[in-house]
């Protein structure tokens, strides 16, 4: 019971905290939180899309194991030595065994439908009204605007150079900025290993592989902070290499994005990203 009790107060004080962040930093907040069991909360339609695909694997899975549990405790009860002292010795029942090959056939079908439409989902990009290259390096990421001339790095904050609120691990000095309620198209890809460019809010986990692109999409619906990281592991550094998101109104971007025209200058991809490191908080 304490047990219990404390794990209570430390999930109602770990949404406190979460709540407390949001109303500080104006917009709202998503990343992992201590003690967090269950997947995070949506905040595209294709995450909303995976969460209900998961509830509905967790309705069968429950029925499957319940039926299971069911006819074991039935023959354990039915079939036991006391009961049974003499044993049948049937070895064949075909409506038996037609039934359980095509029930879980059926079963299969049943979970490929869906699966197949949300995978059809989440592959088809819709069209975009901006596209954004990631590209991951040991132990970094870059980020393009093509359609902006924009480009720049983004390192990981460490330690003392945190500030207030930042979560360790997670906070970037130059984090990638988009607009809410918009189609953005993201080519991914990578210059030295593999790495996995995943942001588990936005259902969104595409493999950055070196001469190659590959293509994911997103919608953020409504502005705020998100948080990711690589998860393929790239080498001794791989744990700090965070993925954040800010997703600000479109015109918020719009204002953000003046200041990043003169900010990043000439650091379009064709001449190579600047190398922020930004040191004075990183080390």
């Amino acid at each position: 019971m304490r047990r219990a009790a404390a794990l209570f107060t430390l999930t109602a004080s770990g949404a406190a905290a979460r709540a407390g962040t949001a109303l500080a930093a104006g917009g709202f907040s998503i990343g992992p939180r201590p003690w967090e069991i269950t997947m995070q909360p949506a905040a595209t339609p294709v995450k909303a899309h995976l969460l209900q695909f998961d509830t509905e694997l967790v309705v069968i899975i429950f029925l499957i194991t319940a039926l299971v549990l069911g006819l074991l405790i039935y023959c354990i009860l039915r079939f036991n030595s006391r009961r049974n002292p003499q044993p049948s010795h049937i070895s064949h029942n075909t409506p038996l065994e037609v039934l359980w090959t095509v029930i879980p056939v059926l079963i299969l079908v049943i979970i490929a439908v869906p699966s197949f439409k949300l995978m059809y989902y989440m592959d088809r990009v819709p069209k975009g009204a901006m596209t954004i290259k990631v590209t991951g390096h040991q132990w970094y990421w870059s980020y393009a605007y093509p359609d902006q001339n924009i480009a720049f790095d983004s390192n990981i904050v460490r330690g003392a150079a945190l500030k207030p609120g930042e979560p360790r691990l997670l906070t970037v000095n130059n984090p990638l900025v988009v607009p809410a309620g918009t189609n953005i198209r993201v080519l991914i890809t990578s210059t030295d290993v593999i790495h996995s460019w995943f942001v588990p809010s936005f259902g969104v986990q595409e493999y950055a592989i070196p001469g190659r692109v590959n293509e994911a999409w997103f919608n953020v619906e409504r502005p705020g902070t998100y948080y990711g990281q690589c998860n393929q592991l790239c080498g001794i550094n791989h744990a700090f290499m965070p993925i954040e998101i800010k997703a600000l109104t479109k015109a918020d971007f719009q204002r953000w994005l003046v200041a990043a025209k003169k900010q990043f200058a000439g650091n379009a991809e064709d001449g190579g990203a600047v190398r922020v490191a930004a040191l004075a908080r990183s080390n």
